[in-house]
């Protein structure tokens, strides 16, 4: 891992998992079609991140590790694809549940493709930290689980995120973070407009507070929450990182009851709790490698 400031890795973890827990606030407030927020999202923060780029930086990286990180824009992609398209085939309840589903991927991925051992104590922070996801769900949602459509959605959504999370453990070491948000925000747009096509689904924005909700989730979600957070990938471990995102679903709520009055109960408060407790143990463990 790379030598930084003890505490800025996390600070910039903390304020990327704030930000895009505004995702879902924009994309309810936008009131489109999902596949087309998600490709306004990354569209809008193209048009930042391309022309800083070029200015910053503008040397390609070699050809191999710019495929790899334009493969990691395109299963960013197809998460969010995945994603958006669950939830119009099962209750966002579920969908949520299973796409937060990840740590489970990354670390399985992490074993066995990178060879880490994970202690006991980051698995306890993992099942901790799902366990406060379904409990900010509800038991009723959770319980009338099946496997519908939209549900395997959710589920190929979460293998996708996952997916990128691992590629971008191995690729972002080699990239300053500039670059490789600009070349993964690349592939991501590419991936989403082939996914709008496919859906057949129009591009055409109906009015301006629709345009105010997609800059935000332009702006906001994506260039400063993901910005930080792949800062944060430069120096903290995929599989402990992606444990820590499941925050964001605590802001989400937390943002809820302001912009769009929607007062979370009794067991979300406690399962948002738990989301945090389990963050917080498994940002304090340790990880080896064999």
């Amino acid at each position: 891992m790379k030598v930084a400031p003890k505490y800025l890795p996390y600070l910039a973890l903390f304020i990327g998992t704030f930000c895009i827990g505004w995702s879902a606030i924009f994309v309810k407030l936008a009131a489109i079609d999902g596949v087309v927020s998600a490709f306004y999202r990354v569209g809008i923060a193209l048009l930042v991140l391309l022309p800083v780029w070029i200015v910053k930086v503008g040397k390609l990286p070699p050809p191999k590790i710019l495929l790899l990180n334009l493969i990691g824009g395109c299963l960013f992609g197809l998460d969010l694809t995945f994603w958006n398209v669950s939830i119009l085939h099962s209750t966002a309840a579920t969908s949520t549940v299973l796409a937060n589903f990840a740590p489970i991927w990354v670390a399985l991925g992490a074993v066995f493709l990178f060879r880490e051992k994970l202690s006991l104590r980051f698995w306890l922070g993992t099942l901790a930290a799902i366990s406060g996801i379904l409990m900010i769900i509800g038991w009723q949602e959770v319980s009338s689980f099946s496997l519908s459509k939209g549900n395997a959605y959710a589920l190929i959504a979460s293998v996708f995120y996952a997916a990128y999370l691992l590629t971008t453990q191995q690729v972002r070491k080699q990239l300053d973070t500039l670059t490789f948000m600009t070349f993964a925000t690349l592939g991501s747009c590419l991936t989403l407009f082939v996914a709008a096509q496919y859906k057949g689904v129009s591009l055409a924005i109906p009015n301006s507070s629709t345009w105010s909700a997609l800059i935000g989730l332009g702006l906001l979600s994506h260039v400063v929450g993901w910005y930080t957070i792949n800062y944060s990938l430069g120096y903290i471990k995929s599989a402990i990182a992606s444990v820590s995102l499941l925050s964001q679903a605590v802001w989400t709520a937390f943002l809820g009851i302001f912009i769009l009055h929607e007062l979370p109960q009794l067991h979300q408060w406690i399962g948002g709790a738990v989301v945090l407790f389990g963050v917080y143990w498994v940002n304090n463990t340790t990880t080896t490698k064999k």
